[in-house]
């Protein structure tokens, strides 16, 4: 059996999120962005022999005089990233641990966010993270450096080889969105990476709190992760099973087949649902089939980038 201790490593991550950035950025969006964006501060005296890049040369025409313009340089952009951790985005839960070529929910959220962090490092934008499950667990400022990556991916590799020991850990999104959203002073692009299935509340109530983000102007954009094969199409043999919902411990033994097209049903007034509260709130949904690659997830951030400026 595999050992799970570390079922993610840095080294893997990182080599992850550069490679797959790299190649998007070469292949379908080639240097979509550059640099810090600046605004103009104040002038200062000119000095022989430097470039004259920066001359105001209006106020030269008037003055006779050689000023340079100083700028105060700013970051492109303030990234939140909030992982929903609760149990059930551990799903589905492998005792040989997961990989990329066939992730759960959190291993797919993770491989996603730091392939985010890479395309932010290198558009040097400013990125925060929090993560939540019947909490909010972990909150960080928004920030540029290197150091302050490695702790952000630090803090996503503990949660996924936690995985192990996983426990049965409720989700509350309300209560953490609502923190989660008092903390943010200025405004910001959130990117929310969740399965939507909430233990304490339905989901009037989590987009009501999302209004929260929304009232403060941030930008919104929910990535809704499942498992179509299972968690939406009920693709499992045709013999009775023991389901366990991961949150509650609840055990309910049943032939899938026996309500597979009721249970379809349900699924598909489910996300179309959540499709129609996205439109109504003026959210960006991306439904995220972790079958499926993660080039979708930077394809939703550049689209929504692009559109804010």
């Amino acid at each position: 059996m595999q050992n799970l201790d570390n079922i993610l490593s840095l080294e893997k991550l990182d080599f992850f999120a550069r490679r797959l950035v790299e190649g998007f950025l070469t292949g379908k969006h080639k240097s979509p962005f550059h640099g810090f964006s600046v605004e103009f501060a104040d002038h200062r005296s000119y000095n022989s022999g430097e470039s004259t890049k920066n001359v105001d040369w209006k106020l030269y025409a008037r003055t006779d005089k050689l000023f340079v313009k100083r700028f105060e340089e700013e970051t492109n952009l303030r990234c939140r990233i909030i992982l929903d951790v609760s149990s059930s985005m551990f799903y589905p839960f492998f005792d040989r641990g997961s990989s990329i070529d066939n992730p759960n929910k959190i291993l797919y959220s993770v491989y996603s966010a730091a392939s985010l962090m890479k395309l932010f490092k290198n558009q040097r934008d400013a990125v925060g993270l929090s993560l939540y499950s019947d909490d909010l667990h972990f909150h960080s400022s928004c920030k540029t450096t290197q150091k302050h990556h490695l702790v952000l991916q630090n803090n996503m590799i503990e949660i996924v080889n936690k995985s192990k020991n996983l426990d049965f850990k409720k989700t509350s999104t309300v209560n953490s969105i609502h923190s989660i959203a008092s903390q943010l002073q200025k405004r910001s692009l959130v990117l929310l990476f969740t399965d939507m299935f909430d233990s304490d509340n339905n989901i009037d109530d989590i987009f009501l709190s999302l209004q929260h983000l929304k009232f403060q102007k941030h930008e919104v954009i929910i990535f809704h992760l499942y498992d179509s094969k299972t968690e939406y199409d009920l693709n499992f043999p045709n013999t009775p099973h023991k389901f366990i919902d991961i949150e509650t411990n609840e055990k309910i033994k049943l032939n899938p087949m026996d309500l597979r097209k009721i249970y379809k049903d349900k699924s598909s007034n489910f996300k179309n649902y959540i499709k129609l509260k996205c439109l109504e709130h003026k959210i960006d949904l991306v439904n995220v089939d972790i079958n499926q690659g993660i080039e979708q997830i930077l394809s939703a951030y550049l689209l929504k980038r692009k559109k804010m400026f």
